[in-house]
C-alpha cells in the first residue's frame, strides 16, 4: 500500500492571527488521523514558479488514510479557523511503493 502525503506550500499569509488559530487545531487533527508532520515552516530554497514561504509535509501511511483525515470533523474545524488567512496549494498525493 503507497504512503498518502499532504503537501501545502502558502503563497501568502495575510491573516497571522488566522494562521495561529489553525495552527492549533490542525497538528492534534493530523496526528489523530495518522498523520506525522515531516516539515512544517522550516528553510524552503525555491526554484521554477516556486514561492519560498512557508511549506508542510505530512506522511500518512495510505492514500486514503490521508484523504479521511483532510476530511474528519477535526481538521474541517482547523480549516474554519484558518479560512481566508492564507493562499496555499494544498494537494493529496500518493507515494510510490
Amino acid at each position: 500500500m503507497s504512503k498518502g502525503y499532504w503537501v501545502s506550500a502558502y503563497r501568502t499569509i495575510s491573516d497571522p492571527e488566522k494562521l495561529a488559530a489553525y495552527n492549533k487545531l490542525a497538528p492534534a487533527a493530523v496526528k489523530a488521523g495518522g498523520g506525522r508532520i515531516l516539515a512544517r515552516g522550516g528553510r524552503v530554497v525555491a526554484h521554477d514558479a516556486g514561492i519560498a514561504e512557508r511549506t508542510v509535509l505530512v506522511e500518512f501511511d495510505s492514500f486514503e488514510q490521508a484523504v479521511a483525515a483532510h476530511e474528519s470533523a477535526a481538521y474541517q474545524e482547523a480549516l474554519v479557523a484558518l479560512s481566508d488567512g492564507v493562499e496555499r496549494d494544498f494537494r493529496i498525493v500518493e507515494g510510490i511503493d
